[in-house]
């Protein structure tokens, strides 16, 4: 009997990543209806929400970058909310503040706190690096622990709740470095690039028309909470996690392991944080795309927008003209994946009764 239910709910499950898969391709569809090109950057933008992670997203203006992330807002039903980053803005412009009102009736005066723009289940902080990193931190927070606290007293956040930042590249005049521990709170760094030919051509055709294409709604709150907590379920073979942490770890100089170009060209490399970001986004890579595992083209495929804003390159990568990206390429061609590890695992498990949540 006890088996019987086991099979049940293994199936329920499986049956949830089926769902997952056709509600990534449904998404896909809507999005394409206004945003042309850009299908990296939206997987990434999805796996990093049914991993149950904040983004940041890297580009020029000009990119689209704040048209994405509405688009995907109305899409996924979810409240949004956009914070425009600049000089002046002050933390309690983006969790709110307490304000002294009077009960007319009783004369009696009592502080009331008003919701700061934060509470939203999607928070579009534009331009993130154009604010002082006083201002910035105060999304610290709330990206960790999903609440702010305000006068001593603590407000939780909506749930789902998701900080998508955007950014202008460092080099741009008028911008600040963010925080290394604001940095690493975000799950996945998405480089969004220029459109091909093709593409720029198909955008300006829809960008100057007479009609706006509209998404229709495909998920909400609740369907993305249920969503999350399968691809938590999915399971991870032995090898494929000690992979991930291997990964992670070859890029600290001090760890015992490490290859001759990081200790070349990498000042500081990736913490624990980034070895669970991999996994758990290689398990959300592998249920878009409809497999109820993780494999170690999952981890490798998510390698990049992980660790890419973990590695701080040092002066002897910049005179060579070297990036964190060509270090986590270096890295993925280096790492080998133990054969043995592979072969005690045996196959990769296919089924959820396997699974740790968490």
């Amino acid at each position: 009997m006890a088996e019987e239910t086991q099979d049940a709910l293994v199936e329920n499950d499986l049956a949830a990543v089926e769902r997952l898969h056709a509600a990534f391709m449904s998404l896909k569809g809507e999005l394409a209806k206004v945003i042309v090109g850009q299908q990296a950057v939206l997987e990434e933008l999805l796996t990093a929400i049914f991993a149950r992670g904040h983004c940041l997203l890297i580009g020029v203006p000009g990119l689209a970058k704040t048209l994405m992330i509405h688009t995907l807002a109305d899409a996924l039903n979810l409240t949004y909310n956009r914070i425009q980053f600049t000089p002046d803005l002050m933390p309690s412009d983006i969790t709110g503040t307490e304000v002294i009102q009077e009960d007319k009736a009783t004369g009696v005066r009592q502080f009331k706190f008003l919701r700061g723009p934060v509470f939203a289940n999607i928070v579009l902080a534009d331009e993130i690096n154009r604010t002082p990193p006083k201002t910035q931190a105060a999304l610290l927070e709330a990206m960790q622990e999903r609440q702010v606290t305000v006068g001593g007293e603590r407000h939780r956040l909506p749930d789902p709740f998701f900080v998508l930042a955007t950014q202008n590249p460092i080099e741009q005049e008028g911008t600040y470095p963010l925080p290394e521990a604001q940095l690493d709170r975000f799950m996945l760094n998405i480089l969004v690039g220029y459109p091909e030919e093709e593409e720029e051509v198909d955008i300006v055709r829809m960008t100057t028309a007479l009609r706006r294409p509209s998404v229709t709604k495909v998920l909400s709150g609740t369907d993305i909470l249920e969503l999350q907590e399968i691809v938590r379920k999915v399971p991870s073979a032995e090898h494929v996690t000690r992979y991930a942490v291997r990964l992670a770890r070859m890029t600290r100089k001090l760890s015992g392991e490490t290859p001759d170009f990081i200790r070349d060209y990498v000042s500081w490399g990736a913490g624990p944080r980034a070895s669970q970001y991999l996994v758990l986004a290689g398990k959300a890579r592998a249920v878009l795309h409809g497999r109820s595992y993780v494999s170690i083209e999952d981890v490798r495929a998510v390698a990049g927008p992980v660790l890419r804003h973990r590695i701080i390159t040092n002066f002897n990568a910049e005179a060579e003209g070297l990036k964190s990206d060509d270090i986590v390429q270096r890295l993925i061609k280096t790492v080998p994946v133990d054969e043995h590890e592979a072969e005690q695992s045996g196959k990769l498990p296919k089924l959820f009764k396997s699974a740790s949540v968490g």
